[in-house]
């Protein structure tokens, strides 16, 4: 294996810590993290910036096939190596069809080719009416499977019960596969909340309760699992509301592998800052008080909360009513998918986070959920010479014209961030720097297996 290319900065974030050092490059593969002196024998690249790994977000909406007027994999890798991304999981839903069976997975894998700018992953659906097709779903390469507890917002992705959600998590346990979760649960079943343009309504609408009872019921089958002998893996999404983190600290304090995500907008945005009429903040679960967001900031200092993701959800600027601003019938969804690292920098900073620690949640604890440990994630020999170059002093000011999602939509338009990614690297080549993109797209499919069917170029497929 020959070498190909070094990197030297005086501050690389590994998993011991921010340190000077030497990345040793080889085949796309990180061959050696040295000391900053070491002389490797090959060319040296001087980084000025930061050097993170390349971050992990499993949670992307990216619409493909089928909605691809709302997002699409062109658009969303693109603004994923804009954001120092370099792994996404596209999540099962929004597009058409929803991926709850092999043949769906199949017709996505052919939507990619020659699309992706950054590696992506899939996760599967489990629903109301596809425990059948589970197991040849699972066994088709997907990193898991998720499932409502409410209305997905889609028919074609019907929620579970509780019954259907212990059936699905025996199959994903049998697997040793985790099952993402979105925990709502309505056991009132009322809607009829006249919400209109009042943010406040529809935050009461969507209370933390909700959260509170649909957690308890994943504990609760977690914990009749373990009693069948079994070891489940769950995992709560885009948690929102605070009342619930005690109850997860006590499931995982007695053993259960229950894990935990939340995202920029929970953690950066506020309800009492947020007018009436202004759709683009409308996301479910809502974006809850300022006090809610100072409890998750600190459930991520403790431990609690695992990881940061960017729960991507876009749609047609028309689908979020933005000129009535009627939020009542708004798509619920935040854009932003580019935008993560700084957000979380520019508070997390104030908060004594360090890069060190946004990396183990925007970067290795978030390939550890999808199965990619010792690949994705990290500044360390054996894996994926994947990097974000980051620097944290620089300000710039989000705008329509830097957004490279498909729509040029976001609550954060206007706002005034701290910290800019300069350079994106994915297997131990530049493919975003200075706000251009470098060649063509590399990306690759990463499946659990390989899928001999999934696109006329199954080379771009990766197995696990």
């Amino acid at each position: 294996m020959s070498i190909d290319i070094a990197l030297r900065a005086q501050r690389v974030i590994t998993p011991e810590g921010e340190r000077p050092a030497t990345v040793v490059i080889s085949n796309g593969i990180i061959s050696a993290v040295a000391s900053y002196d070491y002389q490797p024998g090959c060319p040296v690249r001087e980084v000025r910036e930061a050097v993170l790994p390349g971050l992990v977000d499993s949670h992307v909406h990216i619409n493909e096939p089928g909605r691809t007027d709302w997002e699409g994999f062109d658009s969303a890798t693109h603004a994923a190596a804009a954001g120092g991304i370099t792994t996404l999981v596209d999540m099962p839903l929004n597009c058409i069809p929803v991926t709850i069976c092999a043949g769906a997975l199949t017709e996505k894998l052919a939507a990619v080719d020659g699309k992706l700018w950054v590696d992506c992953a899939y996760w599967g659906g489990a629903t109301a009416d596809n425990l059948a097709a589970l197991p040849d779903l699972l066994a088709a390469g997907v990193m898991g499977v998720k499932s409502f507890t409410i209305h997905s917002g889609i028919d074609e992705f019907q929620a579970v019960n509780e019954a259907q959600l212990r059936s699905a998590m025996r199959l994903l346990a049998k697997a040793g596969l985790p099952h993402l979760v979105h925990a709502e649960l309505n056991r009132l079943g009322d809607t009829s909340t006249n919400i209109g343009q009042s943010y406040q309504r529809f935050l009461s609408s969507r209370p933390q309760r909700w959260e509170h009872d649909a957690i308890a019921m994943v504990i609760r089958v977690m914990t009749q699992l373990r009693d069948e002998g079994l070891t489940p893996r769950a995992h709560i999404v885009h948690l929102s509301a605070g009342d619930a983190l005690a109850m997860i600290a006590e499931a995982r304090a007695a053993g259960l592998q229950l894990s935990v995500e939340t995202c920029p907008h929970y953690l950066t945005l506020w309800a009492e800052a947020i007018p009436d009429g202004a759709t683009l903040f409308k996301c479910c679960p809502p974006i809850r008080e300022n006090a809610n967001r100072n409890q998750l900031w600190q459930a991520l200092k403790d431990g609690v909360i695992d990881c940061i993701v960017s729960d991507h959800s876009p749609c047609t600027p028309q689908l979020k009513n933005i000129e009535s601003g009627d939020i009542e019938n708004a798509w619920g969804g935040i854009s932003a998918l580019q935008f993560g690292l700084s957000l979380i920098w520019t508070e997390g900073q104030s908060r004594g986070f360090t890069l060190s620690d946004i990396a183990l949640l925007m970067a290795q604890n978030p390939a550890e959920l999808i199965g990619l440990s010792g690949r994705k994630g990290c500044i360390a020999e054996g894996y994926d010479a994947d990097f974000c170059f980051f620097n944290d002093q620089q300000q710039h000011t989000v705008s329509a014209d830097s957004i490279r999602h498909k729509h040029k939509i976001s609550p954060y338009i206007g706002k005034v961030l701290r910290g800019r990614v300069t350079e994106t690297w994915l297997r131990g080549a530049a493919i975003y720097r200075a706000d251009n993109y470098v060649g063509k797209a590399q990306g690759r499919s990463i499946l659990r297996k390989q899928h001999h069917a999934s696109t006329s170029d199954t080379s771009q497929n990766e197995e696990l």
